[in-house]
């Protein structure tokens, strides 16, 4: 079943199919800057089970705090940024689970695995039965 999404003032739009690959929050400081919050809820999905439906993101890349190059995709009108790309997930992609349109989006979303767990701030608690990951790789 395909799950559409976007951005905040819809130019752009895209769609996934499938089931994540995995479901992970990130505390790295990459990802508090691009929510603006204490963490990012994110979903990785084959690059296969991807597609844009309207629209041209733009693009930002830099060395993320993997030390890998992390691309972001984001609206050159509102901002939002929408997904992620990384070779530490080869050919998938890291779905904000925020810009996915479904209500119940954040709530199906329940991360396995906290990435970058030790700069997790110190009034957020872990996710129980979530693997605690000292980065990403």
């Amino acid at each position: 079943m395909a799950q559409e999404g976007g951005c905040l003032c819809g130019a752009i739009r895209y769609s996934v199919e499938g089931k994540p690959e995995i479901k992970a929050l990130c505390h790295c400081l990459d990802c508090r800057k691009i929510s603006g919050g204490t963490y990012s809820t994110n979903a990785v999905y084959p690059e296969a089970a991807f597609k844009i439906l309207q629209g041209i993101p733009k693009q930002f890349a830099k060395t993320a705090n993997s030390e890998n190059k992390m691309t972001s995709f984001f609206c050159g009108d509102c901002g939002s940024t929408m997904w992620r790309q990384t070779k530490a997930f080869e050919k998938g992609l890291i779905i904000k689970v925020g810009t996915l349109d479904h209500v119940d989006a954040l709530s199906n979303a329940e991360p396995e695995v906290e990435l970058f767990s030790p700069r997790r701030v110190a009034w957020v608690n872990a996710i129980p039965k979530a693997f605690q990951a000292q980065n990403m790789a």
